[in-house]
């Protein structure tokens, strides 16, 4: 009877803790997938009927007139499709997703308290990037610090470092740069780390760093979508949202860069399907992530100023102003915005030759509402915005081989350096 009594209840708190705890999904597979990249000219109705058909998922939005669309194919599909398009412009980006994704994710081994300059040799699992904060910060023990903006809906803090210079923390204006809003976009997270890796390391033996880092305070945010981070390595590695639930819906995720709490109401620049990608959600800043970046972002800039905030994006290389959430509207310094977007891209294409296009973010990809820049530059009024998509334009999309964080990690710190040495 013992027995029995012991297995009952053995068996009972399993049945719990399953419950408590649902299974994790299986990892969803991109083996044989291939991403098409096709020219979209008058065929527009023609390339939309043809993924509305398929079903398939698309990497830029919707395909629109005048631009590419990126499309990724599932292999049973790719043979139909292609045919379907032969006529057409079309460039075969990844014959084989699953097999890139697979190179992407060879992580190296981190070993705890080695901050140093390999980390930028390959990408990394959440868990190391978050030790590797720690380790950074604890090199530099005087001059640094772990900060968080709150917590994402899972309770993953959104952690940064800040950094300063010899007049101590907190009492000069805030730079503040963003990676990781959009989960799937890991080439932002090693990119936001290598800005601020250089500029603390470099602070004891650069005479020029050692002036920026004197002058502003830095606060670097790797990865503002923790939940979202997190499931595309454990789940689905092109995930783009958060993972909050909707009511009414079974699809998960708002988009966080349409959930800002300005503009957030006006059509066009985001979907108010829960199953889509750039899901605004159900009101603004309804995203526990929005709502504590919010807070944060207009507390920083009452304590102590905000200077420049810059959100990084990938792909399509591109430099960019408010506003998303019109294309007529500009902001009231958008001609010193795109006199300094001119040079960071200019000194981007002296760096490694390669080209971004640059100005407001409507005009120049596509219109966005309730975006952190447009929030950032009219409400919480940093005196310096843009964003950026950082490498490339389409071979390799968000699956960025990793031979390439250090080379964009350079060039997207020449574009920063120009704005420091000439924002007024």
């Amino acid at each position: 009877m013992k027995l029995l009594v012991a297995f009952s209840s053995a068996l009972a708190l399993a049945t719990a803790a399953s419950i408590a705890t649902p299974p994790r999904p299986a990892k969803k597979s991109y083996d044989g997938y291939k991403v098409f990249r096709v020219a979209v000219g008058p065929e527009i109705n023609r390339i939309n009927a043809l993924v509305d058909k398929y079903d398939l998922k698309t990497w830029k939005g919707a395909p629109r007139a005048g631009a590419y669309a990126d499309i990724v194919v599932p292999p049973a599909q790719a043979a139909a499709f292609r045919a379907d398009v032969a006529d057409l412009e079309v460039i075969t980006m990844h014959q084989d997703l699953g097999a890139a994704i697979a190179d992407e994710s060879s992580f190296s081994v981190y070993a705890a308290g080695s901050a140093n300059a390999t980390w930028f040799n390959s990408y990394h699992a959440y868990s190391d990037h978050l030790q590797f904060l720690r380790d950074l910060q604890s090199s530099f023990p005087s001059q640094s610090e772990i900060v968080t903006a709150g917590n994402s809906l899972n309770g993953n803090p959104i952690t940064a470092i800040h950094f300063w210079g010899s007049a101590g923390k907190g009492v000069k204006p805030a730079i503040v740069l963003h990676g990781t809003v959009h989960a799937r976009e890991w080439i932002s997270t090693m990119v936001v780390e290598y800005l601020g890796y250089n500029l603390l390391t470099n602070y004891a033996t650069s005479a020029e760093i050692k002036s920026f880092v004197d002058k502003y305070d830095f606060y670097i945010f790797p990865v503002v979508n923790p939940d979202g981070f997190l499931y595309t390595q454990s789940s689905d590695r092109l995930w783009r949202k958060n993972r909050q639930s909707t009511s009414g819906s079974t699809c998960i995720g708002h988009d966080i860069n349409r959930n800002w709490p300005y503009q957030w109401s006006v059509t066009g620049g985001a979907s108010t399907d829960p199953c889509a990608e750039d899901f605004k959600g159900r009101a603004q800043s309804d995203a526990p992530e929005t709502t504590a970046l919010v807070a944060w972002l207009k507390t920083t800039k009452a304590n102590q100023g905000l200077k420049l905030f810059i959100d990084y994006h990938s792909y399509s290389q591109l430099f960019m102003t408010p506003y998303g959430y019109s294309c007529t509207t500009v902001s009231a310094k958008n001609t010193e915005l795109q006199a300094l977007a001119k040079g960071a891209v200019a000194a981007i294409k002296a760096t490694h030759g390669l080209t971004y296009q640059y100005g407001p973010i409507c005009s120049t990809i596509y219109k966005a509402t309730g975006s952190s820049v447009d929030f950032v530059n009219d409400v919480v009024g940093s005196d310096y915005t843009f964003t950026t998509e950082l490498r490339d334009t389409g071979n390799n999309g968000f699956v960025l081989p990793a031979s390439q964080i250090v080379p964009t990690g350079e060039e997207t710190y020449a574009a920063l350096r120009y704005l420091l040495l000439n924002m007024k």
